[in-house]
């Protein structure tokens, strides 16, 4: 029997839908393969180039996340579990959220929490006591940057840094949350305003440097100093005997400390004080400037420093009183912050007290 002529299409019509069909299921299969094996490529490349610093690695993608002749760097995972790194990202987060504790502002992540310049702003705000006229931040990566680059161009002007140290940090550095570049911004930032915090020294990072040159990636890697010394206004302190005591003999140290607190009751056993803790003792200040009244031969009226200091600020102000003090007696520059005398840091406070012990040791 004959089919009829609309069974016949209709026929002729679902062969058709189910060809079509077909070949754009298997166009869609090919082509999904074929991006897969691009990004596989890509990603193969990207592992090779970081397994073997130095060599070229030829793109195979145009639109890689690099344009020719930009670079980014990345830490490698083991630095970021040293823990003087750890040590210093928490000593910087604590100082911020201290510092912007009345904004209620709190930072768990410095790549995250600072990338988009609003809290660096409030921080630079705070610090500098100035208001930035910029707009509050916005999901635009565009008014992000733009709001990065008002923050960044205050801050290098308020510090005066010279360029090659300005150059450490960037908007784009930050703003793609290189914690490289933030932490250097940080650092800075810290020292320059006398950030009543201790800043781990010599921290350092392996980090993985990687570059777009003609259409190649090439990678290298680097070890990247974050903090030396810690500084003071006027210079960079070098290394000195007690940092070789402290890093090499630390057995040698109680030694030290028994030399030194012996000399200071010497004479402060005078006046009925007697020092028992280096570290506790003297990091208000009031012990330094009793001392130097002793060994000088004068009275310090009490109305020049605080007797009993109870905050953070009253305490730095009768240990750069007692430096002062040193410096009119003729004493070399103590290789020490007041604030980290404050903190009670043994190194800086043994310092200062070696110093004074160097010139009157012979006094009795």
């Amino acid at each position: 029997m004959a089919s009829s002529p609309t069974k016949t299409s209709t026929l002729k019509k679902e062969k058709k839908d189910e060809s079509f069909l077909e070949k754009v299921t298997t166009l869609g299969r090919r082509k999904k393969i074929k991006d897969l094996k691009e990004v596989n490529d890509l990603n193969q490349d990207g592992k090779i180039s970081i397994d073997t610093p130095g060599s070229p690695v030829e793109l195979t993608a145009d639109n890689f996340i690099l344009e020719n002749g930009e670079e980014r760097s990345m830490i490698e995972p083991d630095s970021r579990d040293d823990a003087k790194l750890k040590e210093l990202i928490q000593v910087l987060m604590d100082w911020i959220n201290e510092e912007l504790k009345e904004q209620r502002v709190i930072v768990r992540d410095l790549e995250e929490d600072l990338h988009d310049g609003q809290i660096l702003g409030n921080l630079i705000e705070k610090l500098a006591g100035i208001k930035l006229e910029v707009r509050e931040v916005m999901q635009s990566e565009v008014f992000q940057k733009q709001k990065l680059q008002v923050v960044l161009d205050t801050v290098n002007k308020i510090m005066n840094l010279p360029r090659w140290n300005q150059q450490k940090w960037s908007v784009d550095g930050i703003h793609s949350k290189n914690l490289i570049a933030i932490l250097h911004l940080l650092v800075a930032l810290a020292f320059h305003f006398k950030a009543p915090i201790r800043i781990p020294e010599y921290v350092s990072a392996k980090v993985v440097v990687v570059q777009k040159k003609d259409n190649l990636l090439v990678t290298n890697r680097v070890t990247e100093d974050i903090t030396t010394t810690n500084e003071a206004i006027g210079g960079r302190f070098e290394r000195d005997a007690f940092d070789t005591l402290f890093d090499h003999a630390p057995d040698k140290l109680n030694v030290v400390k028994k030399s030194l607190i012996s000399f200071a009751n010497k004479h402060l056993n005078k006046i009925n004080f007697e020092v028992s803790d280096l570290d506790s003792q003297f990091h208000d200040g009031v012990y330094f400037i009793l001392l130097m009244g002793l060994l000088e031969g004068y009275y310090v009226p009490l109305y020049n420093y605080h007797v009993t200091p109870t905050v953070f600020e009253e305490k730095v102000h009768n240990v750069n009183f007692a430096l002062d003090l040193m410096d009119d007696a003729g004493l070399p520059k103590a290789k020490a912050r007041a604030e980290d005398v404050v903190n009670q840091d043994l190194k800086s406070t043994m310092r200062v007290l070696y110093n004074i012990f160097t010139k009157y040791k012979h006094l009795t």
